[in-house]
C-alpha cells in the first residue's frame, strides 16, 4: 500500500511540473483543434448538404426563369419597361417567394396576354418548379416566405377559439375587404376593366399569400398591418362562410346590394308596370247605351 502511494505521488509531481512547462499550452491548443475538427466533421454534413440542395433548387429555377419569365421581368427579375415607359413585367426583386408561390401557382402567371388584370387559369408549372422559381425570386433579395399550414389552419383550437377567431375574421373582412370582395367573398366590379376575384374556392395558402403580398390592385397587408394571426382569423372566417346556409332563399348570387337592386327593379317594378299595363288594357267597358240626338228621335 505504501509502494501505491509513493507511485501516485511521484506520477502527480511529476504531471504538476509538465504542466508549467511552456509546451502544456501548445497541448492544450492542439487537443482543443481537434476536439472542434471532430465536432465539424460530424454535424457539418448535414448542413452542407442542405446548402448544396438550396443551391442546386436555386439553380433549377433560374433556368426555369431564363426561360419562361425574363422576356417580361428581365434576366435577373429587374423588369421590362417598354418604349411608352409602362412595365412590361415589373421588378421581382423584393418580392419574395410568397408572391411567385401565389401568382404561379393559380395560373395567373405566365400571363397569356396582356391585360388589366391577370385571369385565374390552370398551373403551367409542376409543384416542384413552382418551388424552384420561388426559391431562385427569393435569392435575388429578401421578401416574404411562402406561409406554412399552421399560419392559416384553426388546427389545435378548441371550438370556443375557433367560433372567436371566426367572429374577428368576420369584423376584418367586413372593415377592410367588403368594398371589392362584397360581404360574401363573391368578388365585384373594379375600375379600369378589373375585378376583385370570387374566394369562394381559393385555397387558404392563396388567400394568406395574397393578403400578405397585395397582388394587383389589392392593398398589402403585410405583417405589420395584420397579424399572422388575423390573417388566419379572416381566412377562417370566409371558409365559415362556404358552410353558410341560405337563409334568405335565393340568393342572388350573393352579390349584395348591386344584384339585389337589379332583381328589385328589373323583377319587382317591371312586374308591377307589367300588371299595371294588363289592368288598363283589360278595364270594363260601359254597357249605357249612347242617348240619340234630337233630330233622330223625331
Amino acid at each position: 500500500m505504501r509502494l501505491l502511494n509513493r507511485h501516485l505521488t511521484g506520477w502527480a509531481g511529476r504531471l504538476s511540473r509538465h504542466r508549467r512547462r511552456p509546451i502544456a499550452g501548445l497541448v492544450l491548443l492542439l487537443l482543443g483543434l481537434v476536439l472542434t475538427g471532430g465536432l465539424y466533421t460530424a454535424f457539418s454534413p448535414a448542413q452542407a448538404s442542405s446548402t448544396d440542395s438550396t443551391e442546386e433548387l436555386v439553380a433549377e429555377g433560374r433556368e426555369l426563369f431564363l426561360v419562361g419569365c425574363s422576356f417580361c421581368h428581365g434576366q435577373s427579375g429587374e423588369g421590362v419597361l417598354t418604349s411608352n415607359g409602362n412595365h412590361l413585367g415589373p421588378s421581382l426583386v423584393g418580392v419574395g417567394a410568397a408572391a411567385v408561390d401565389f401568382q404561379v401557382g393559380t395560373g395567373r402567371m405566365p400571363m397569356a396576354q396582356p391585360g388589366q388584370q391577370n385571369p385565374i387559369k390552370p398551373q403551367t408549372y409542376s409543384d416542384e418548379e413552382i418551388l424552384a422559381l420561388s426559391a431562385y425570386v427569393a435569392s435575388l433579395a429578401p421578401g416574404p416566405a411562402v406561409p406554412n399550414e399552421a399560419d392559416y389552419s384553426l388546427a389545435g383550437l378548441s371550438e370556443e377559439e375557433r367560433v372567436e377567431a371566426i367572429s374577428r375574421g368576420g369584423l376584418i373582412f367586413r372593415t377592410n375587404c367588403t368594398a371589392c370582395h362584397a360581404f360574401s367573398g363573391k368578388g365585384g366590379a373594379m375600375p379600369r376593366g378589373g375585378y376583385a376575384p370570387n374566394l369562394s374556392n381559393t385555397e387558404a395558402r392563396y388567400i394568406y399569400e395574397a393578403m400578405l403580398t397585395g397582388p394587383g390592385n389589392m392593398d398589402n397587408f403585410s405583417n405589420g398591418n395584420l397579424s399572422p394571426e388575423e390573417k388566419r382569423d379572416v381566412i377562417a372566417y370566409l371558409y365559415s362562410l362556404r358552410e353558410q346556409p341560405a337563409y334568405g332563399g335565393f340568393t342572388l348570387g350573393a352579390l349584395g346590394p348591386v344584384g339585389e337592386g337589379l332583381f328589385a327593379w328589373v323583377v319587382g317594378i317591371g312586374a308591377m308596370v307589367g300588371f299595371a299595363v294588363w289592368i288598363a288594357a283589360h278595364t270594363a267597358r260601359s254597357t249605357k247605351p249612347k242617348a240619340q240626338s234630337a233630330g233622330g228621335a223625331e
